[in-house]
């Protein structure tokens, strides 16, 4: 995988230590390819930080299990596909007793090894970051970490919670998941005051939400309820509305339907082409931006141009397509590699 060879070249005019603005002009902007936000659900989850709120005992807990057993196993999980990874998850109102109950009954006792549970762990202020950043570095396959409650990480202050201290829980969060591009959830409450919009029912101030990449609010009419309703909002997701329900006999939820029809961007002729370069036997294509054009038969565009097309739409051709594009800036134009992915588990 080209994962760390790719999507990091700069045209900063100043050194890193520098205390002076860093900027850049809007051709530098679009000669520049940055690393595709990674799914690992599609339409679902991507790589940063989420938050997933309910009132107590809606089931939160059943669905973070169900979720980090699918990643960890590359099932479906509400019919999106998934990429499959190991996952880490942080059950941290719960023992190991019950943790084994509750997966066995959800999932039988075969186990899946890519999944790693832990019942403890330092607050954010105390150690946690350096305990996550340990077990990314033993584990680098791991690309879920799931926070299971948020109040059990927080730094402990008898004073109110503020944005500040909101906003910057979740910042602290968001720099770890950055630095080893990976996905956090982490998982709190909601406040018993109806809002109009759900989103601001998330206990605690806006800075929570403000600093997040996204959010989900599990909901049930009643308690007794079966039937819940999963609505989710990003930064790289269109905003969804799913219907599931709860089955006592497996503790998992069953997906029953999803209220939007999620939008379908048309397709890019351009991305066609280039992604055919790497179809069949031919996984990896290298050449310069000119050398791209006469292979797709283009002679009505500058290798700029295409190169620019490119870089703004890396996501797209990794995405939909399956394809990393890496371009690395040479003294005589662009050296740009092409390399096509196996397809993904569904």
């Amino acid at each position: 995988m080209l994962k760390d060879k790719i999507f990091y070249p700069t045209n900063s005019h100043h050194s890193a230590a520098s205390s002076s603005l860093q900027t850049v002009t809007l051709p530098e902007l679009y000669d520049t390819a940055y690393m595709p936000a990674t799914a690992l659900i599609d339409n679902f989850l991507y790589s940063g930080v989420y938050i997933l709120a309910g009132p107590p005992k809606t089931g939160k807990s059943f669905l973070m299990a169900q979720l980090a057993y699918h990643i960890a196993a590359g099932l479906q999980f509400f019919n999106h596909k998934v990429t499959p990874a190991s996952v880490l998850y942080l059950s941290l109102e719960d023992d190991l007793a019950r943790l084994q109950k509750r997966f066995s009954r959800m999932f039988g006792v075969e186990g899946n090894a890519n999944l790693y549970l832990a019942t403890k762990a330092d607050s954010l202020n105390q150690g946690l970051e350096e305990q996550l950043t340990d077990f990314l570095q033993s584990k680098p396959a791991t690309r879920l970490i799931i926070i299971d409650t948020l109040q059990k990480i927080r730094e402990f202050s008898s004073a109110a919670y503020s944005y500040a201290s909101d906003y910057h829980i979740i910042t602290l969060l968001k720099e770890i998941a950055c630095r080893h591009n990976i996905c956090i959830i982490v998982v709190h409450h909601t406040r018993k005051m109806e809002a109009e919009d759900k989103f601001d029912m998330i206990s605690g101030t806006t800075g929570l939400l403000g600093a997040a990449d996204g959010a989900m609010i599990l909901q049930k009419k009643s308690r007794t309820d079966k039937r819940a309703q999963l609505n989710i909002v990003g930064r790289e997701l269109p905003d969804q509305e799913i219907i599931i329900d709860f089955s006592p006999e497996s503790c998992t939820w069953q997906f029953i339907r999803s209220n939007q029809q999620l939008w379908e961007e048309p397709k890019d002729m351009l991305l066609e082409q280039v992604a055919a370069l790497v179809s069949g036997k031919n996984k990896i294509w290298r050449g310069s931006a000119t050398q791209m054009l006469q292979d797709l038969n283009i002679d009505d565009m500058k290798s700029h141009i295409l190169t620019r097309k490119l870089n703004v739409k890396v996501d797209r051709l990794f995405q939909d397509y399956g394809v990393y594009y890496h371009n690395k800036r040479v003294n005589k134009g662009s050296d740009i590699t092409l390399q096509k992915l196996e397809a993904k588990t569904a």
